[in-house]
């Protein structure tokens, strides 16, 4: 700023006011400034700036991981909205590991975000309620932080699943669905067996699930133990997008033909479904609307001068998206 100062002939304040957009500065002077600035190529130290005044315009993101695309889409509206409100976005993931974003979180706090948005990786015990975080606004979306004392956004899980399966009673007569999974523990996956559970329970039928669908190979494994069985299913429920690609995977290298052999309904959406061969029935969620939604409470709270706000929960609808892979013609 020194340098700037010298070579427009101003003093150093007069350079704070020109970058600060202040009008108490002759336009004459303002645009001696602007040029030196740029002949200089000078660039403001925003944490410098930050300490001065306890604002660096920037919120921290922690996902699980980016290879999902529902995370990946969240993430990006999130950034989409931050930058409407003039904010840079830190983006970063846990691995499903409480402690790992327990690290991150700190990481963010040292960098001096001004808000958090997380999808926990654990739905028992979180870090992010010790009180190093208490003056940090928090928004958790997907799954709720375990205490419940931040905001959410979540979807409708277990009513979402509960669609998948009647449909696949209803419609099409199933009645050995088995629902498959990656992790029981996560929020969401529970949820998801809940809704399954009571569908099946209510047409008589009884559930059956396995949560070790971890790989594509693991997979393969499990569904050719399940369908080498007397009774094997005829119908399998995948409880979210990497379960859903697992098991096709699996199918495809098992030689199953979908919905022949098998059909499926995956939960989640994602863009390559519809391109299939083929097409997948899912149960669509708002992920972008999810992002979207997440960002514009935490900046509702970062505008806001009540800080004995009780925490809100917002629970968005989903819908079942028929295709063929669960034995319907479109």
């Amino acid at each position: 700023m020194s340098d700037v100062a010298k070579a427009a002939g101003v003093g150093t304040m007069t350079v704070s006011r020109v970058l600060n957009g202040s009008p108490h500065v002759h336009e004459l002077t303002a645009e001696r400034v602007r040029r030196a600035i740029e002949r200089l190529r000078y660039r403001p130290n925003e944490m410098a700036r930050a300490l001065r005044g306890s604002r660096t315009r920037s919120i921290g993101v922690i996902v699980p991981y980016l290879y999902d695309p529902f995370f990946a889409t969240c993430a990006h509206e999130i950034n989409v909205v931050a930058k409407s409100h003039g904010y840079s976005v830190i983006l970063t993931t846990s691995n499903e590991d409480p402690d790992a974003e327990y690290c991150e979180a700190q990481l963010m706090l040292q960098r001096h975000v001004e808000g958090l948005i997380v999808i926990p990786a654990s739905q028992r015990h979180s870090k992010l309620t010790r009180a190093e975080f208490e003056n940090t606004p928090i928004v958790t979306l997907d799954r709720p932080e375990p205490s419940g004392q931040y905001d959410s956004v979540l979807v409708h899980n277990r009513s979402g699943s509960r669609q998948a399966v009647e449909h696949l009673i209803n419609r099409h007569g199933h009645k050995r669905i088995v629902l498959l999974g990656r992790n029981q523990k996560l929020y969401t996956l529970s949820e998801r067996l809940i809704g399954y559970r009571k569908a099946m329970r209510d047409h008589g039928l009884e559930p059956e699930s396995s949560f070790e669908c971890s790989s594509p190979e693991v997979t393969g494994a499990v569904l050719e133990a399940m369908l080498q069985r007397v009774d094997p299913p005829t119908a399998f429920f995948t409880a979210n997008n990497l379960t859903t690609r697992y098991v096709l995977a699996a199918c495809n290298k098992l030689k199953i033909r979908v919905p022949e052999d098998i059909a499926i309904v995956g939960f989640d959406d994602f863009e390559l479904a519809e391109l299939l061969q083929p097409t997948l029935t899912v149960v669509w969620q708002p992920a972008a609307e999810i992002g979207r939604v997440a960002a514009e409470l935490l900046f509702d709270r970062l505008g806001s001068t009540d800080k004995d706000h009780k925490p809100m929960r917002m629970v968005l609808p989903v819908k079942l998206v028929v295709r063929r892979s669960c034995g319907c013609e479109e």
